[in-house]
């Protein structure tokens, strides 16, 4: 069996859902992908349907009623594909704002050298992002520091969605008990791997804001994201972080 799997969360994706998926099918080594869709209203699911003929057992699909959250749709993700037995694990959105060739570069940073996760990061070689208005890249900038300083974590791009993890970091990180569904979900899971002194490492991408379909930011995301961050903080205080 294939020991790469990409999880990729939708909602109402059906402008970009086959393009994405055909992408990385095409890439070498072999990755196989994960839909997890939040009951899109625009048929995204039967896309991937269709898809799953062409690909076949390459391509897996969990369909959940309504939209339940990014973290959640990751953490259910997690267990699925822990449980088909996958080695190596990535997060990636289906909007192209992460270009697949990148999976690759993620990949050998926990392959072939030491990180057991890799973060595809826009901020460590300067600024990296495309299309994004400059309000918006000085907003994520500057939350990036800010996470920074409150966790104490050296990660540049602590809010990245574009992750690869070895099996043993999600093994060990109890995945019930992580409970941000926004952006700040991306933080969580990275100050909880740093925590369990996994070895994070970052790995430069360029980042394109997306061209078909709509964002799914919102107000309520950010305000979570620039809360939590004092809350992970403070909780992580009264925990024991100890590997299995």
């Amino acid at each position: 069996m294939n020991s790469r799997v990409v999880i990729i969360p939708t909602y109402n994706e059906i402008e970009n859902i086959q393009a994405i998926i055909e992408k990385v099918m095409s890439l070498e080594p072999v990755f196989d992908i994960l839909i997890v869709d939040d009951g899109s209203p625009d048929g995204t699911a039967q896309v991937v349907k269709n898809l799953q003929q062409q690909f076949e057992n390459r391509i897996h699909l969990i369909e959940r009623k309504g939209k339940l959250g990014l973290g959640t749709a990751y953490i259910a993700g997690f267990k699925y594909t822990l449980e088909k037995g996958y080695d190596y694990i990535f997060e990636m959105d289906a909007d192209f704002s992460h270009n697949p060739d990148d999976l690759i570069k993620l990949y050998h940073a926990c392959s072939e050298n030491d990180a057991e996760m890799s973060i595809g990061s826009r901020y460590i070689n300067g600024v990296n992002v495309v299309n994004w208005p400059i309000g918006r890249v000085l907003m994520s900038y500057f939350a990036g520091y800010y996470v920074r300083f409150i966790t104490g974590m050296n990660i540049q791009d602590t809010t990245a969605g574009f992750v690869c993890y070895k099996r043993n970091v999600l093994e060990t990180i109890p995945l019930d008990q992580i409970k941000f569904i926004g952006y700040a979900f991306q933080v969580e899971m990275k100050f909880t791997a740093w925590k369990y002194d996994f070895k994070l490492t970052e790995v430069p991408i360029i980042f394109t804001d997306r061209t078909k379909g709509e964002s799914k930011m919102s107000p309520n995301i950010f305000k979570e994201a620039i809360f939590g961050v004092i809350q992970l903080k403070l909780s992580s205080l009264f925990k024991r972080y100890q590997s299995n």
